[in-house]
């Protein structure tokens, strides 16, 4: 598939987003922008929830992850869905019983105005970093299999990237989201079906052929017990997992606010179950997909594309799809995939973004409409404006896998709002507010000391994603230690 057949997709694809915006945000009001009135089917966010939490990350990252890891991946997907059902049923009914439109007005209510712009700032940090990681991944690709071609620099590959997403996020934001995540996980799920059967075509397997041979058996080994030592050890990297998605979904806004749109509190939990098992089957595709890449290579010499110098592994997938001879099915359902992989999670965080930052930070529920519409207008620009600056910024220091940066950075960065939310949930102490911000930021000094250390300093315990919930335990402790006397009577 030549560059300008991939660019006239993109542009189709693209326009077809601009359609769904168009009959979305007609009203172009603050309440469709933010809670898309409340009138979303639970099943269509559910569907649409799929794809926002694949990302890029998923589609290109976790198969080109199948080499070094295997199926491991699957052990944090296990603790996924657990920690799904303490989000529905635990933090679900929070968030409704007290109306929010941003989830860190609880802490507000909880705790005061420190604890509230504590929790709503490292969200900021996570989200952006976060989206950046994502889209990140796919610019690379694009700029890779597309720009370079014209000679275009990966600095405006990013720009027209960012560009895109704000065009038709502008007007309906969230109302939009809802309804173009559903296409977009149409589109991630259809390429990765067609992807493993296409493949499986071209090796002369059936998929239970596949599912039987001798080659899966060398990749696809997901449980590892032996050695508590290591960092995927099944016990460390499914407590890991639960708590990654308590905090990535249930303390994230960017997840929640889709969730905030549902009619009522039982079809938000509804939506959230249904979601979890179809997550967790639709990754496992993903790891199938993986071992088949690895397999097709081997057997036809392809070897992993190189980036700097160095194999990236993430660049497998379209170096298969786009130029391994599988012909242009593939190649299109590859890009219609990717592309839909890209605006399926930046879309919804420069959304969430933009509503976190205008309620938590400015305080837009204090201005009139035509005030609130204006400033939401400029918020949305700038914080496109910072996903640019961050994304470019990774070309030049991100060196390991995406996936496994995003979850390491995760751990640091989560943790004090996972140690606010469960001291609120769990105890009835208040706190000395003001002091909130320094426990914070002591406990992500603390982590990140921790994760620096070297293993042999620890007798070979390998630190991994249980730094989220160490995080959020040191956080606890020190709100514990900042609380206020109860008053006797």
């Amino acid at each position: 598939m030549t560059a300008l057949q991939i660019l006239l997709l993109i542009g189709a694809y693209f326009l077809l987003l601009l359609l769904i915006s168009y009959y979305t945000g007609k009203n172009d009001t603050n309440v469709d922008f933010f809670r898309a009135g409340r009138q979303s089917p639970w099943y269509l966010v559910a569907f649409g929830m799929v794809g926002a939490s694949l990302s890029g990350v998923t589609f290109i990252s976790v198969p080109g992850w199948v080499a070094d890891s295997q199926f491991s991946y699957m052990q944090v997907v296990l603790g996924y869905l657990f920690g799904y059902f303490v989000v529905a049923l635990v933090l679900l009914p929070i968030y409704y019983r007290l109306n929010l439109t941003s989830i860190y007005e609880y802490l507000y209510e909880r705790f005061g105005p420190v604890s509230h712009k504590t929790g709503a700032f490292f969200f900021f940090i996570s989200r952006v970093l976060g989206a950046a990681f994502r889209l990140f991944l796919v610019a690379l690709v694009l700029q890779q299999f597309v720009f370079d071609d014209f000679g275009i620099p990966f600095e405006i590959t990013v720009v027209i990237s960012i560009v895109l997403i704000w065009v038709y996020t502008n007007k309906g934001g969230i109302k939009t989201i809802v309804w173009t995540d559903t296409l977009q996980t149409t589109f991630m799920i259809l390429a990765v079906l067609l992807s493993i059967v296409l493949i499986n075509k071209e090796l002369g397997w059936s998929f239970s052929e596949f599912l039987a041979s001798s080659e899966l058996k060398t990749y696809n080994k997901f449980l590892y017990t032996e050695d508590f030592l290591a960092r995927n050890h099944f016990l460390k990297s499914f407590v890991g997992g639960m708590f990654v998605t308590i905090c990535m979904t249930g303390l994230d806004q960017d997840m929640m606010q889709k969730n905030l749109t549902c009619k009522n509190l039982k079809d938000a939990q509804k939506n959230m179950l249904s979601f979890s098992f179809v997550l967790v089957g639709v990754t496992f595709l993903f790891m199938l997909l993986g071992a088949l890449l690895y397999i097709y290579a081997d057997q036809h010499n392809i070897a992993v594309p190189l980036m700097d110098g160095s194999p990236k592994t993430d660049l497998l997938f379209p170096e298969i799809a786009l130029n391994g001879g599988l012909g242009l099915t593939v190649s299109i359902t590859f890009v219609l995939g990717l592309i839909a992989a890209a605006y399926s999670s930046a879309d919804s965080a420069l959304t969430s973004l933009t509503t976190s930052f205008c309620i938590d930070f400015l305080h837009l529920e204090d201005k009139t409409e035509a005030q609130q519409k204006r400033i939401r207008k400029r918020t949305h620009i700038w914080m496109s404006l910072a996903l640019v600056v961050v994304i470019i910024a990774f070309k030049y220091i991100l060196s390991s896998n995406v996936i496994d940066s995003l979850l390491t950075v995760a751990g640091y960065t989560y943790g004090p709002l996972l140690g606010l939310f469960a001291f609120g949930i769990f105890t009835r102490h208040t706190i000395k507010d003001k002091y909130v911000w320094v426990v914070a930021i002591i406990a992500v000094v603390i982590i990140t000391l921790l994760g620096n250390i070297s293993p042999e300093y620890l007798g070979g315990y390998v630190l991994g994603y249980e730094l989220l919930p160490l995080n959020g335990l040191i956080t606890f402790i020190g709100l514990w230690l900042i609380r206020k006397p109860r008053r006797t009577r």
